[in-house]
């Protein structure tokens, strides 16, 4: 009788990554129910559906959950393989959008409309993560200087400039933090990362002191009470929901801001939903499963057996972290409004396939997945033994390498013992 060997256990930071996106999916769908269906009713008197978005959340969040599966488990190296027709058709869709896109509240960020709306920008932020991680993985002295970063950084920065043409900061803000610290995993110098940083941050000043919008809100963070009716209004009334929620807030459901004051509750603001209806109790929840996520996504980057595994997976546990933070601050009054969703929580169908899409990356690396490149390949002083991207030679030349060196150590050596000992036996029977 054969007996069947038991699968291995998956590892702790598999099942935390999991959990907790699980768990923030779990709140995401009551809390945009919870933020929407007030305001639904209101709008129509009555007519409309208050499980509009609740229905459009549970649908595409379980077409990512398939996405994240078949991805965690089979994905990684033909994302890798795909990573440039990835990046290709994410950069001409934000093309795309600039010549075709809907104007949604003076911004054009979306293609398409009614049922089937995709935020290319949404695409794009992953797009960049592939990129960044195959390209450092394949050539690892790039980022060593800033000449050798230079076809990254001019990718990066097409993309940005493209986000921002529509506009959208609060996603570039997130693209450049997030590549940022998938640089400080490949190994980038301090020094060359500061350079960069002094000129992104140059850049960010001057766009926003020469866009009239982006200056008013820069003010009204600076000053929260000098315009609370104006441009300080939404940034007023999310920290009224924060403050009435208390310690245990009022109650799903039992929240007014969202309801009559609270502009976009359910997605760029639904952080002060929750505080308003959960209370101080419902945002440290919040904040402890992302603690959690990234917890487990860098423990995962730490232990990854390759390479490309650990850049790829510190860059998208990076993008989660960076879009959480961003979000949090801005709702409890510590940066300014940028109109970022909170991943997994928001409604948002683009952002949250694509959060899923990455999830299912970086579990695919924690349950121990590599992806090796079928290219850049690096011949040995032998010519004989290939390595690609730190691996080790196929087992075919292994086998031949290591018979040559039995050969040359104990066959070829007692031959030539041999040899001597038969010219010495030789020379003493002539002698006698």
């Amino acid at each position: 009788m054969v007996k069947r060997s038991r699968p291995r256990p998956l590892p702790a930071e598999y099942n935390l990554l999991l959990t907790a996106t699980l768990c923030l999916l779990a709140l995401g769908a009551v809390m945009v129910f919870s933020a929407s269906s007030t305001t639904r009713v209101l709008q129509d008197g009555g007519l409309s559906d208050s499980a509009f978005y609740l229905k459009r959340t549970l649908l595409f969040g379980a077409v990512g959950l398939l996405i994240m599966h078949l991805v965690a488990r089979h994905g990684l190296k033909f994302v890798r393989e795909l990573t440039p027709v990835i990046l290709g058709g994410s950069i001409f869709l934000l093309l795309a959008v600039l010549a075709v896109g809907v104007e949604v509240n003076g911004a054009t960020r979306w293609l398409g409309g009614g049922f089937l709306q995709v935020q290319p920008s949404e695409l794009a932020k992953v797009a960049l993560i592939l990129y960044a991680a195959d390209l450092l993985a394949r050539k690892p002295k790039r980022v060593r200087s800033i000449e050798g970063m230079m076809p990254l950084l001019l990718v990066i920065a097409a993309s940005a400039l493209l986000i921002m043409l529509q506009p959208d900061m609060g996603t570039t803000m997130t693209v450049v933090f997030a590549v940022g610290a998938t640089l400080v995993a490949a190994g980038a110098r301090p020094a060359d990362l500061g350079k960069i940083g002094l000129v992104i941050g140059g850049l960010a000043l001057v766009m926003a002191v020469i866009e009239p919008y982006r200056m008013a809100r820069l003010t009204a963070f600076l000053n929260p009470g000098a315009d609370a009716t104006g441009a300080g209004f939404q940034a007023a009334q999310a920290k009224i929901a924060l403050g009435s929620g208390g310690l245990f807030g009022e109650g799903i459901g039992n929240g007014v801001q969202k309801a009559f004051y609270l502009p976009e509750a359910h997605t760029d603001m639904i952080s002060a939903v929750i505080g308003e209806e959960l209370g101080l109790v419902g945002i440290l929840g919040v904040v402890g499963l992302f603690a959690m996520f990234g917890y487990a996504g860098l423990k995962t980057a730490q232990k990854a057996k390759d390479a490309y595994g650990k850049i790829l997976v510190a860059g998208l546990t990076s993008l989660v972290l960076v879009q959480a933070i961003i979000n949090l601050f801005a709702v409890m009054g510590m940066a300014p409004l940028t109109g970022v969703p909170l991943p997994f929580v928001s409604y948002g169908n683009s952002s949250l396939m694509a959060m899923l899409f990455a999830v299912g990356l970086i579990l695919n690396v924690a349950r121990g997945g590599t992806a090796k490149a079928a290219r850049g390949s690096t011949p040995t002083r032998a010519g004989k033994l290939r390595v690609v991207e730190g691996g080790r030679a196929p087992a075919r030349e292994r086998s031949r390498s290591s018979g040559a060196r039995k050969a040359k150590g104990s066959g070829g050596g007692g031959g030539n013992r041999g040899a001597r000992r038969t010219r010495h036996g030789g020379r003493r029977r002539a002698s006698g």
